[in-house]
């Protein structure tokens, strides 16, 4: 565990850090489910001490020590096996293919997963992929798909300077980075004089998490949280142009669109990417601790009284906010079992309490009387499903 918090931010270097909440004892990986329950009760855990940069609006975990990580085939968090994540993932795709006239060109995407996204812009486009992440698995892969899409069990950086790229993706890797602006830097290195490149990255939206309240994202996994003012900040400190910054998926991923930026594109740059006011910012992270602490208490008052109902009930969503869920409200005895769409999951247990992750079938058996959603922009997708299972449970969303 690290000694010591960090001291200044890792977006713009500055010393004017504000503290917030100190949240203790998380399990290092939401995203790696145990063989047993026995061993899941045993994972790792660590601290987080949110912390908040006053000139650029950065949040991040001045506790965060990266010696506990290590992304290895076991790290889990495909969410393609929602329908309306897939929904949300294939109109990105068709975006990007058509706004960058993607079609038979070279792209590149920096923390792949198992290889979904990349897969679909590739056979969409025609155009040729490599992705780079540790923890990807070839078994997990068509075929047909290997056919143009070359993937890399390897961080992507220098050595692969080689392979050219009109687009590099990078969706839900930069929030796991201690360093992000050195991080987005090697990249713009990498890319060299390339600079019809373009870069798409994606992360989730900080404001989600502060002024809406998507408390259950706070992760040990997840060292950075980014508004539009410190990701855009990142990538200009780089060497990068914004040229779009925006919201996405019901609010809570920040996407943001870059090209390298040269002299001459830095003297027609005629306007800067809006922005959000720093003072809301601080409010908002003023105000968290307070309301963090007043939503869990809410959430306890819930538990306990399903509890003294007798009501069985299950999650549904075996991912970063499901198990930070069970984590802060230590749920062993309320919650009996967390349900997924992705199988791979199915079968092995959450960390930190242990309860065992199932299938949307495995409720025809276990006939649970209240559901809690783990996130309401798939309510409708869920309680669709249930009404097909038969179960006539009572469903909430956190």
């Amino acid at each position: 565990m690290a000694d010591s918090r960090e001291e200044k931010c890792p977006v713009c270097d500055s010393s004017d850090i504000d503290a917030s909440i100190d949240i203790s004892d998380v399990p290092i990986y939401c995203n790696v489910l145990w063989p047993s329950r026995e061993v899941a009760l045993d994972a790792a855990k660590g601290d987080i001490s949110v912390g908040y940069c006053r000139d650029c609006g950065h949040v991040f975990n001045t506790s965060f020590d990266p010696s506990l990580m290590s992304y290895t085939e076991e790290y889990e968090n495909s969410l393609h096996y929602s329908p309306t994540f897939n929904e949300y993932a294939e109109s990105l795709a068709s975006r990007l293919l058509e706004k960058y006239q993607l079609n038979n060109k070279s792209i590149i995407e920096i923390g792949c997963g198992k290889g979904d996204f990349l897969s679909m812009l590739c056979s969409r486009g025609e155009n040729r992929g490599y992705g780079f992440d540790k923890s990807f698995e070839a078994d997990r892969v068509a075929s047909d798909t290997q056919k143009h899409v070359t993937f890399i069990q390897d961080f992507y950086g220098e050595k692969y300077a080689d392979y050219d790229a009109d687009l590099i993706v990078c969706r839900h890797v930069l929030e796991h980075i201690q360093y992000p602006q050195r991080f987005l830097q090697d990249i713009r290195q990498v890319i060299g004089e390339r600079t019809d490149t373009v870069v798409y990255f994606e992360v989730p939206n900080a404001l989600y998490t502060l002024k809406d309240m998507g408390i259950w994202d706070l992760i040990y996994e997840h060292c950075g949280y980014f508004n539009v003012n410190s990701l855009s900040r990142a990538f200009e400190l780089a060497g990068f142009d914004v040229c779009e910054v925006g919201e996405s998926f019901g609010g809570q991923f920040i996407y943001l669109e870059a090209k390298p930026r040269t002299s001459e594109s830095t003297a027609n740059k005629s306007e800067t990417p809006p922005r959000l006011a720093l003072e809301d910012l601080a409010t908002c992270v003023t105000a968290f601790e307070g309301n963090y602490n007043a939503k869990v208490d809410d959430w306890r008052e819930t538990l306990d009284a399903l509890q003294k109902n007798n009501k069985s009930t299950v999650i549904w969503g075996g991912g970063s906010k499901g198990i930070t869920f069970l984590n802060v409200l230590k749920t062993e005895q309320i919650i009996s079992h967390v349900v997924d769409l992705n199988p791979h999951k199915h079968g092995l247990f959450a960390p930190g309490t242990g309860q065992e992750v199932i299938g949307p079938d495995a409720l025809k058996a276990l006939r649970p009387e209240h559901v809690i959603i783990m996130n309401g922009i798939y309510k409708d997708e869920i309680t669709g499903m249930l009404e097909e299972l038969g179960i006539a449970a009572e469903v909430s969303c956190i």
